[in-house]
């Protein structure tokens, strides 16, 4: 069989797809996928091919490669630096994923259930009885909360309460649509003068560094093994050769770890809140579950709840939070789905496409958890946070805050939603966010 050197995609200039992809990017795919079925190149990055996916053969095939034959390429490295696992390849990414996953997994994710309970009832308390509430905010402060003390160790200390305001507004320049379309173009977000784009992020960016290698120089001095927050873990790991992480590493990770999981749990959480209150069966359903559990609440009984687990999953398909997993650069020629693909082509199973197959979700536009008490579906059908060795180290905890939060939230608390029709999704940086934050009334405490 003739293999085809890419397939096929929009021919109007790079510059305009950057644009579409930057502001409407939902449309965007899903005119390209109608057009071009599933698996399409655009144009993201100057002449470079860069080819989205949807068909799980091909995702499979991508996941499933050797690593060592992909390089990567993160519009993200500016912001999470050289260092950080989101930009390694090869032994690197490999030694840094295994000192990072322990705190991710198993008991020691499992300690930081209480913690949770704790900050999302400290800043829920916040609502007054008949007020409106914009339900992202406070999503963002609950896990940026729970971030800055379960990762770093930080309280309500000095040090947080200069880190956070930095955080919040380096996040909400980097996800603006004008930063996002930015970050295509790194000579631009450089610090070229006053009036340059870049100014501002770069002098965000340091602030944020000199409170976050102050942290680690101090922590340095006076290491507490006893501690059990990720820092103190990650200063105490040691690689295959004896040695520890250097302070860049620890900065580029923990800057990865403060942005890339605060805002997408945030998120995940927002949508979810409006999901559940759209569709009253939904909330019914859900609310009977959570009642059996009684007054105390209990971590590992929550995130055994199958419609809960059903729900959160639906959450994450409908609008995944991102759109696309992180995308593999071709080191040298492959061969797959009858085309060819040269080194410098990039491949990027595109999630939100996947997670919108009609053969594979019957009503993708519907919000149906059921579906996921019906079958189970591959790592190749449904990839909230992306797979193979690239797959969201912070996924199990993600979803271990979402739970525990939702839970704490509808377990204490009647709201209902204070807009009428759908909530448009909008591009927010790498993530897709609700347009409105989700305007929500609070009417109370529960009545059991």
């Amino acid at each position: 069989m003739v293999q085809k050197k890419q397939p096929e995609g929009p021919q109007t200039p790079a510059l305009l797809q950057i644009l579409q992809w930057s502001t409407r990017p939902l449309e965007f795919m899903e005119t390209c996928a109608k057009r071009y079925g599933d698996c399409f190149t655009v144009k993201l990055g100057g002449s470079t091919p860069y080819v989205f996916f949807s068909n799980p053969q091909a995702i499979e095939k991508i996941f499933t490669t050797a690593p060592n034959l992909f390089g990567v390429y993160s519009i993200l490295r500016p912001t999470v630096g050289d260092n950080s696992l989101i930009i390694l390849e090869g032994d690197r990414h490999h030694q840094q994923r295994q000192l990072l996953m322990p705190p991710f997994h198993g008991e020691r994710m499992r300690a930081y259930g209480q913690l949770i309970f704790q900050i999302a009832e400290k800043v829920t308390s916040q609502w007054t009885k008949g007020a409106e509430v914009t339900i992202r905010p406070f999503m963002q402060e609950i896990s940026l909360d729970i971030i800055l003390q379960a990762v770093f160790g930080l309280n309500q200390g000095e040090r947080s309460q200069q880190l956070k305001p930095l955080l919040i507004s380096l996040l909400n320049l980097t996800t603006s649509p004008l930063m996002f379309a930015l970050a295509f173009f790194p000579a631009l977000i450089k610090d070229l003068g006053p009036l340059s784009p870049g100014r501002y992020f770069v002098q965000r960016k340091q602030k944020i560094d000199q409170l976050i290698y102050a942290e680690i120089h101090e922590r340095r001095e006076k290491l507490d093994p006893s501690r059990s927050d990720i820092l103190t873990l990650l200063m105490s790991a040691r690689d295959e050769a004896g040695q520890p992480m250097t302070d860049q590493e620890l900065r580029d990770e923990l800057i990865t770890l403060l942005l890339a999981g605060h805002e997408t749990t945030a998120l995940g959480l927002t949508w979810a809140l409006y999901w559940i209150h759209s569709l009253p069966t939904v909330k019914e359903k859900l609310l009977k579950e959570l009642d059996t559990l009684g007054s105390d609440l209990d971590p590992n009984t929550i995130t055994r709840l199958p419609y809960l687990n059903a729900v959160c999953s639906e959450t994450l398909r409908i609008y995944p939070i991102l759109l696309q997993t992180v995308p593999r650069v071709v080191k040298s020629p492959m061969h797959f789905m009858g085309y060819e693909f040269e080194p410098g082509t990039f491949l990027s199973p595109c999630i939100y496409l996947t997670h919108r197959r009609q053969d594979l979700y019957p009503e993708p536009e519907q919000f149906k958890p059921e579906r996921f008490l019906e079958r189970q579906f591959s790592p190749y059908e449904y990839l909230p946070f992306g797979g193979g060795n690239r797959r969201c180290i912070g996924a199990a905890f993600s979803l271990y805050e979402i739970k525990l939060v939702l839970a704490t939230i509808l377990s204490r608390f009647e709201l209902a939603l204070a807009e009428s029709g759908p909530v448009r999704p909008v591009r927010r940086g790498v993530a897709m966010a609700p347009a409105s934050g989700v305007k929500m009334v609070f009417k109370g405490e529960r009545q059991n």
